[in-house]
């Protein structure tokens, strides 16, 4: 049986949690004339997302414990869509099952240790398969993936050469971290207190290459710095910017997503993120204190979590599948500018912003466009398969589904 000949379109799973929910109701409203199920461990309360959206969706009961369910939820569909994390805990089952259907596949996740895994694992297989096993198609990470994969297509378009020093800036964000991410990021530190090898690898800016003795050494290739806003580029001139906690991971995809792509961004491409402290006098000490913290908290972290009573960890920790109140979404938004210098000089300036706060509602619609468009838009997606990025499986058709989503992108030359 071929995808198209599947029963359905598009299956998300963990759809009784707080983002699967909210996944859940934008397909509701953009999924068209697609053909959705629901999946998750509890039919009755996948009954009620389902009565609560008016749709006659069906339903699957599957369980990350029970791979026999993973299977046969994974050979109904062209898509398996999840927000079922941790990834590092629950994750590996669900892509072993679609990289040998040969179903694709796209999830939330921000745990480094878990795509190299899956990468290890599935890769072969899914290429062989034909599946996509797309990673990260939440806040983590497409706005990175996606604006460098815009400038990279401007540049191509305009002739001006291969991207360079490139660099995004968070320049605004309201909203809070789901307790999935949450519960990811201390997936991760607990991996990397209890492996050394899994600490070295983090450290590796280019852990989630392809190829590792292909990738140039270009030096030093920091995940968190303090910098004055024109260090990066002359349109920030006054600014200072600091660490961005997720610099670490979402680097890491946007190399992967050079090296699927045969290095098209440019064998001399370096890649980092900030964010913005703004102008104030205040601005540099707090730019100075943040990063500071982040690095230190980071390493301790990577050393010592294993050490945290267990106990403590759950009581003071959201778990996964919990969000704020149901307005809570509305209210937030992101934006971020990414700017590169190319091989000839040019300069160009790429933005991505959303309404909606990031954790939720924006990475809802990311994930739910991002479903739509491996299901719907089979034609315009790259021809990889295997373990992929959101921009080398669909750059070119989440650079029209995200705008049309209510999604600013858009790419600006500055000389």
């Amino acid at each position: 049986m071929t995808a198209a000949q599947r029963e359905l379109d598009i299956v998300l799973y963990g759809a009784t949690g707080f983002v699967g929910k909210l996944t859940a109701a934008y397909l509701a409203r953009a999924g068209g004339s697609a053909r959705i199920g629901l999946a998750g461990r509890s039919a009755d309360r996948l009954a009620a997302v389902r009565d609560s959206l008016g749709a006659d969706w069906p339903l699957i009961v599957a369980d990350a414990s029970q791979p026999s369910s993973l299977d046969a939820m994974a050979a109904l569909t062209q898509v398996v869509v999840t927000t079922v994390g941790p990834y590092g805990k629950y994750g590996l089952p669900l892509v072993a099952s679609c990289a040998g259907a040969g179903t694709d596949y796209a999830d939330l996740t921000g745990e480094a240790n878990f795509v190299r895994e899956s990468i290890d694992l599935y890769h072969k297989q899914a290429a062989d398969t034909g599946a996509r096993i797309v990673h990260s198609c939440g806040f983590d990470s497409i706005p990175s993936d996606l604006t460098v994969y815009a400038l990279y297509r401007r540049a191509a378009d305009d002739g001006t050469g291969q991207l360079g020093d490139t660099t995004l800036v968070l320049r605004g964000m309201s909203g809070g971290v789901s307790g999935g991410t949450i519960a990811s990021g201390l997936e991760v530190m607990r991996a990397a207190s209890s492996d050394p090898e899994v600490r070295r690898a983090l450290s590796d800016p280019y852990t989630l290459t392809t190829d590792r003795a292909a990738e140039p050494e270009l030096g030093a290739q920091p995940d968190f710095f303090w910098r004055r806003g024109r260090e990066i580029a002359p349109d920030l001139a006054g600014l200072w910017a600091g660490g961005f906690v997720m610099a670490q991971y979402n680097t890491r995809v946007v190399r992967r997503s050079n090296a699927l792509q045969d290095w098209a961004y440019g064998r001399w491409f370096r890649y980092s993120e900030a964010i913005s402290f703004g102008s104030s006098p205040a601005a540099p000490v707090a730019a100075v204190m943040a990063t500071g913290a982040t690095v230190g908290l980071g390493a301790l972290g990577s050393r010592y979590f294993r050490l945290l009573p267990p106990r403590l960890v759950e009581r003071i920790m959201p778990k996964p599948g919990t969000g704020p109140s149901a307005a809570a979404p509305e209210r937030g938004y992101y934006k971020v500018e990414t700017y590169t210098t190319t091989t000839t000089g040019a300069r160009y300036r790429a933005t991505m912003a959303q309404r909606g706060d990031f954790g939720y509602k924006a990475t809802s619609v990311m994930l739910g466009e991002s479903g739509l468009g491996l299901a719907l838009d089979r034609d315009r997606l790259s021809g990889l398969r295997g373990v992929l990025t959101p921009a080398a499986a669909m750059g070119d058709v989440l650079l029209t589904r995200l705008p049309s989503a209510g999604a600013e992108l858009s790419t600006t030359g500055l000389n």
